[in-house]
């Protein structure tokens, strides 16, 4: 009988770990049609988006709700209950990272239905897009396979992308300051920017968030060496 518990147990878990990857996929999806919208200026894609971003949080609430349950009705012990835990960080994460896509889709959608002076380019946003998607497949792969070796990475590229921001920032501060008629359009620009670089600071955390699971560390708030020294026992 005990033994039957446990596999069902297990299942419950495992199902869960699947919804958080589905979870995962879709947000991955949110920020790529925002960014394919910003390229293209297709004000159905944007709108698409926005209006997705419920079903994303929908997701959040659901799982959120079976990890309680999963707590008051199990309650399990130590690594048992650090997937859960795991799980709900993560998800939290994930919404936000989903609140983000939105962000990008609705300033987009501001852009390109304004009469600007200017229409931005985006070379340089859709760059740093890429680096954050990266991340967070990178980070969801890792939450997949429990690889906390993935952490050392992924703090090592959110760097990276913190210098992309940057880097974004001045060159927008050049052009507000060089003509005044770029104003508007380089602060819509700035909070796209500052959206895709807070999708990598989320997808860090996701990593993170698995090296608490595999080897029962928080890393949070860490130097990049000591998140070496957790992730690689040197």
């Amino acid at each position: 009988m005990a033994d039957h518990i446990s596999k069902q147990f297990d299942m419950e878990l495992e199902t869960i770990r699947t919804r958080v990857l589905q979870m995962g996929g879709l947000v991955e999806q949110q920020i790529l049609s925002a960014i394919d919208a910003l390229m293209s200026g297709d004000i159905a894609k944007f709108d698409k988006v926005i209006a997705e971003d419920a079903l994303v949080n929908s997701m959040e609430v659901t799982i959120d709700d079976d990890c309680q349950h999963i707590i008051a009705r199990r309650q399990p012990a130590a690594s048992d209950l650090r997937i859960i835990i795991t799980v709900i960080k993560t998800i939290t994460d994930l919404e936000r990272i989903g609140d983000e896509a939105q962000k990008i889709a609705r300033m987009g959608k501001t852009i390109y239905q304004s009469e600007r002076y200017q229409m931005p380019r985006f070379r340089e946003i859709r760059k740093m897009a890429e680096v954050a998607l990266a991340m967070l497949r990178r980070a969801l792969d890792a939450f997949a396979r429990l690889d906390a070796s993935a952490a050392l990475e992924l703090a090592e590229e959110d760097m990276r992308l913190d210098d992309d921001f940057a880097a974004e920032l001045r060159q927008l501060i050049t052009f507000m300051m060089e003509d005044p008629r770029t104003i508007s359009m380089s602060i819509d620009t700035l909070f796209i920017s500052k959206a895709i670089e807070r999708i990598g600071d989320h997808s860090k955390n996701i990593s993170e968030y698995v090296v608490y699971l595999v080897k029962g560390k928080d890393i949070r708030h860490t130097s990049l060496e000591d998140i070496k020294r957790e992730t690689l026992g040197h």
